[in-house]
C-alpha cells in the first residue's frame, strides 16, 4: 500500500488527523482510521504545537463583541498559512477581520513560526491575568449596586434594571456574576461582606433544600389536574398559589399568597396559630379585599391547615385546587416567593413577633422589586396595568 507523503496530504485528511488528536486519540487510533504513516502524523501535528490541550477553553465574550479566537479558528489559520493563503482569504473564511488575523499571526513570530495551540495557550493565560474588579474602580456604579442590594434586590434584578435605565452608558452595566464575585470571591471583593446578608439566601453558597411533608388526606379535595387551562398559561389574572412559612420549632407561621400572572404577593397574619380555622379566616379576610377579577382560584399543597377549604370556597366563591403530595414544583411561583420571604422572615425566628404592619411592609417591598419574568416590571406595576386594561 502506498502511503501519502505528508506535504501532499489533502487538507481534509490533515484536518481529520488534527481533530482526532484534539479529541485525545492516540497515534495508533489515528493510524487505524487514517491511511498515513507515523511520521506523517508527527509532521502534521508538529506545527500546531500540540492539539491535546487547551481546546476546551471557551474564550469569554468581551462586551457585545464576538468572543476571542477559538482553538479551532487558530487551527484553521495555520491550515490557511500552509495552503499559502493570504490573510484576507483566511479572514474571509473565518468571518473575521483581516486585522484580527494579522495581529494573531504577527504576534506569534509570523507565518513560519505560528503554532495554533501555543498561541491559544498564551491567550488563555492573558485572559486569566488579574484585573481590578469593575465595582472597585467604578465608584458611581458601586454606590448604585450597594443601594439596590440594601433594597433586597437580587444581583440579576440590579443588572437588568441598570441596563434599562442606562441604555446609552455602558459604564453602568454590570453582570450578576460580577456582583456575586465582588461580595464573595477572595481578592475581588469590592463590596462589603455584610451585603451578603442582603442576598436572597443570605449565604455564599447554595444549599439544596428538601422538605417532605406527610399530611393526612383532606376530604373533598379538588386536584390540580382539574384546574382550568387558563391557570396554566397565566393569561388570566386572579389565580393564586399559597403556602405557609414556618417559624422556629414550627410553633408559628405566616401565610403566603402569590398571584400567578403578576407575582403579586400577599402575606397572611396568623397571630393565633396555624390551625385550619385560623388560616381560613385570615385568607378569607384578605381575599375579600381584592377586586372580583382577582378572585378566581388558589392552589395549595395538602397541608392540614387546609382542612376547612370547603367552607372557604362557600364563603368566598374561590375554588381551592390541591397539588399532588410532595410536589412543590406544582406551585413554582409560591415556592420562589417563600424563598424571597425568608429575607424578611429568617428561618429559626419566632414569626409571631411580626405584626400585621410588618407583613404589609414586607409585601410592599417584594411587590416593588423588578422581576425578569415580568420584563423587569414590578408586580405592583404589572397588577395595576392589568386592572386598568380590564376596566377599558
Amino acid at each position: 500500500m502506498v502511503r501519502r507523503r505528508w506535504r501532499r496530504l489533502p487538507v481534509e485528511v490533515r484536518r481529520q488527523i488534527i481533530e482526532m488528536a484534539g479529541r485525545g486519540a492516540s497515534y495508533r487510533q489515528i493510524l487505524d482510521e487514517v491511511d498515513v504513516s507515523v511520521g506523517t502524523v508527527t509532521n502534521v501535528l508538529r506545527p500546531f504545537g500540540g492539539v491535546l490541550r487547551e481546546r476546551d477553553w471557551n474564550p469569554p465574550r468581551v462586551g457585545a463583541e464576538r468572543p476571542r479566537l477559538t482553538a479551532e479558528e487558530r487551527v484553521e489559520i495555520r491550515l490557511g498559512i500552509e495552503r499559502g493563503w493570504s490573510f484576507h482569504k483566511i479572514a474571509s473564511g473565518l468571518g473575521r477581520s483581516v486585522s484580527t488575523i494579522s495581529r494573531e499571526v504577527g504576534g506569534a513570530d509570523g507565518r513560519a513560526g505560528y503554532r495554533p495551540m501555543d498561541a491559544h495557550r498564551c491567550a488563555r493565560q492573558r485572559a486569566a491575568r488579574a484585573k481590578p474588579a469593575k465595582l472597585a474602580v467604578n465608584h458611581r456604579l458601586r454606590r448604585r449596586v450597594i443601594q439596590d442590594l440594601n433594597r433586597l434586590w437580587s444581583p440579576q434584578q440590579i443588572s437588568q434594571r441598570l441596563r434599562a435605565e442606562f441604555d446609552d452608558d455602558r459604564t453602568m452595566y454590570v453582570s450578576p456574576e460580577t456582583i456575586y464575585q465582588s461580595i464573595y470571591v477572595q481578592g475581588r471583593g469590592a463590596l462589603r461582606k455584610e451585603l451578603a446578608a442582603c442576598l436572597r439566601t443570605g449565604r455564599a453558597r447554595r444549599r439544596s433544600h428538601s422538605r417532605l411533608d406527610n399530611p393526612r388526606a383532606l376530604k373533598n379535595m379538588v386536584m390540580i389536574s382539574e384546574r382550568p387551562a387558563e391557570v396554566d398559561d397565566r393569561a388570566v389574572p386572579g389565580h393564586w398559589e399559597g403556602d405557609l412559612i414556618m417559624g422556629t420549632g414550627n410553633r408559628s407561621a405566616i401565610g403566603t399568597l402569590v398571584e400567578r400572572t403578576t407575582r403579586f404577593v400577599i402575606f397572611l397574619h396568623l397571630p393565633n396559630g396555624r390551625s385550619a380555622e385560623a388560616v381560613r379566616e385570615a385568607m378569607t379576610a384578605k381575599i375579600q379585599t381584592l377586586p372580583v377579577a382577582l378572585r378566581r382560584s388558589i392552589t395549595w399543597d395538602q397541608g392540614r391547615e387546609m382542612a376547612e377549604h370547603a367552607k372557604f370556597t362557600i364563603d368566598t366563591g374561590v375554588q381551592i385546587y390541591f397539588c399532588d403530595p410532595h410536589s412543590p414544583w406544582m406551585r413554582g411561583s409560591n415556592e420562589n416567593t417563600n424563598g424571597l420571604a425568608r429575607q424578611y422572615f429568617p428561618k429559626g425566628t419566632d414569626l409571631s413577633h411580626y405584626s400585621a404592619a410588618d407583613l404589609a411592609a414586607a409585601a410592599d417591598s417584594l411587590n416593588g422589586r423588578p422581576r425578569q419574568t415580568l420584563g423587569w416590571m414590578t408586580p405592583s406595576e404589572k397588577l395595576a396595568e392589568l386592572l386598568v386594561a380590564s376596566t377599558d
